[in-house]
């Protein structure tokens, strides 16, 4: 069994590497690929804990069969429905013509909606269990995180907490499998760009699951994607505490859209200065150049946000405002803004970021710079007040840093 990789006691990983793949959901870009992660139990009785995508099924069923041989699964568990997952499912069923397809009643929605099974479903509640010999395997349901139907699998025994995409993370699995094989600096900037793009509008789920979690006790947590923790528990919980209630840490990220340089001239300005008054971590990013997910995370990483924009058409430059239509679309919430940017005949673009700032409830640390062309005197000296005002709340709230 070469490529088994056991978890605990009867319990194996079984994840595939997709480093093909352009775009997550078709959207979110895959620099550094994606892992797959599915899990099996062989006891008396064998379950299946999710599947993967259909484009890498010849290797999952390899796998498959270099554990359990020519033994039939007994069940499918599956915490989440999403095709990345649930991609295998059609063929295990043919492999496996009696296996139980365990599920909640949203589960065999999607799943007749998505794949036309309407056979083998054995349906769970919150709180059942099913017994596999020496293994328990106990249901949690956990909806909205980030689909209707998702759960999450506690097997008792050797605890061992099957998360679904909870606690998930880009990035393939290059060798490594569990956090303390990996270099965790590369997985925790993946892990908050999958969780700023896929799980962070539902955060108020995010805080009811973790409180359905708090007393149970864990060795591991095996999400279906990105690395298998067992040495840090307590931190990735709390690091989703922490995501879900908005935290952030100190520092400022400058987004904006410039068409001629003038307004990319004021970002700079204002860097500079937050710079002088001892701001370390600035993050500055072209909205014309930036995919979202990477500016995304690091909003949800930073405190405080300043953005800018020209004026284009009597509006927002449209990649900034692509990027303000997310920020309101997955409600986050607690940071420090500022806006700014310049206009030729007219001053829409800082216009429509302030009026897209009312629907935010941010804090607006102070008036928005704005130039005719070229950053001026007088533009300039409100760049450098901008920069004073956020630098001197974020040193109030952060003295130590």
């Amino acid at each position: 069994m070469y490529n088994s990789i056991q978890l605990a006691d009867d319990i194996f990983w079984l994840g595939v590497n997709d480093r093909k793949t352009h775009l997550f959901e078709n959207l979110w870009p895959l620099d550094n690929g994606v892992s797959y992660n599915s899990y099996i139990i062989v006891d008396e009785k064998i379950a299946l804990i999710d599947t993967v995508e259909k484009s890498k099924i010849d290797e999952y069923l390899n796998r498959i069969h270099d554990i359990i041989g020519e033994r039939k699964i007994d069940y499918l568990i599956i915490n989440h429905m999403e095709p990345d997952h649930s991609g295998g499912i059609s063929e295990i069923l043919k492999e496996n013509p009696d296996i139980k397809i365990v599920g909640n009643k949203m589960t065999f929605v999607l799943l007749r909606g998505l794949y036309n099974i309407n056979t083998n479903h054995f349906l769970i509640t919150d709180g059942d269990t099913i017994n596999l010999g020496k293994h328990q395997l106990k249901f949690i349901i956990t909806p909205w995180l980030h689909w209707p139907e998702t759960m999450m699998t506690y097997e008792e025994t050797e605890e061992v907490l099957f998360t679904g995409d909870a606690f998930g993370s880009f990035g393939t699995l290059n060798g490594g499998v569990f956090d303390d094989e990996l270099n965790m600096d590369f997985y925790i900037d993946e892990m908050r760009r999958y969780y700023s793009n896929i799980v962070a509008k539902y955060s108020k789920m995010v805080i009811k699951a973790l409180d359905k979690l708090k007393g149970i006790k864990l060795k591991y947590i095996a999400s279906t994607h990105g690395p298998v923790w067992r040495s840090q528990i307590d931190w990735v919980l709390k690091l989703y505490q922490d995501w879900a209630t908005y935290k952030a840490e100190k520092g400022v990220v400058i987004v904006y859209g410039s068409m001629y340089g003038n307004t990319e001239q004021m970002a700079d300005i204002i860097a500079r200065r937050l710079s002088v008054r001892g701001i370390r971590d600035i993050k500055i990013y072209d909205a014309s150049r930036k995919h979202l997910s990477y500016i995304l995370s690091e909003i949800w990483h930073y405190r405080g946000i300043l953005i800018g924009s020209s004026a284009y058409n009597g509006g927002i430059f449209p990649p900034v405002e692509n990027i303000t239509r997310k920020l309101e679309d997955i409600e986050i919430k607690d940071r420090l803004l500022g806006t700014f940017g310049s206009s030729g005949w007219n001053k829409a673009g800082v216009k429509g970021l302030n009026k897209w700032a009312q629907s935010m409830d941010w804090e607006l640390v102070a008036n928005s710079p704005e130039t005719r062309g070229a950053p001026e005197k007088n533009s300039i000296a409100m760049c450098i007040e901008l920069a004073d005002a956020m630098a001197d709340r974020l040193n109030e709230m952060y003295p130590d840093k």
